[in-house]
């Protein structure tokens, strides 16, 4: 199946480099945290797994074209602002509960707020691409 002209080139295509860049570095920094250091702070370092499994999840969707892609990435980028909306508010209102920080900590603050915003942008470019539309008549996307 073709890729959509928007995955392509221009902001589709920043908009999957950066959550891939995302989805490595979140991924990455739990994978070590988890193997070597998880007593110190267990729910923190899931969660950064978790939302490096997010992201990895969005990042495909976005990346590919069809319908099916298109639903997993609104779904995967809706929980990933769930996720940094209570995450981030928890964070802030119980820092006991967080000993380390987590990707989504104060709403991302430790990476310069993008995880607060990157579902946003997601979301919106979901939006204007949307996903393609099955033909009728062919059955065909």
């Amino acid at each position: 199946m073709a890729e959509l002209p928007a995955t392509r080139s221009g902001p589709g295509r920043v908009l999957v480099a950066v959550y891939a860049v995302f989805a490595l570095a979140a991924t990455a920094r739990a994978t070590v945290q988890i193997a070597t250091r998880f007593e110190e702070a267990p729910l923190a370092y899931l969660l950064s797994a978790l939302a490096g499994v997010i992201y990895i999840v969005a990042t495909v969707g976005i990346a590919r074209s069809d319908r099916t892609s298109h639903r997993v990435a609104v779904v995967s980028c809706t929980v990933e602002l769930i996720g940094v909306l209570l995450v981030g508010g928890f964070s802030i209102a119980d820092p006991a509960a967080f000993p380390d920080d987590t990707v989504w900590s104060r709403f991302g603050s430790g990476y310069l707020y993008i995880p607060l915003f990157l579902p946003v942008v997601g979301l919106l470019w979901l939006r204007h691409v949307k996903r393609p539309h099955r033909n009728a008549e062919t059955g065909t996307v």
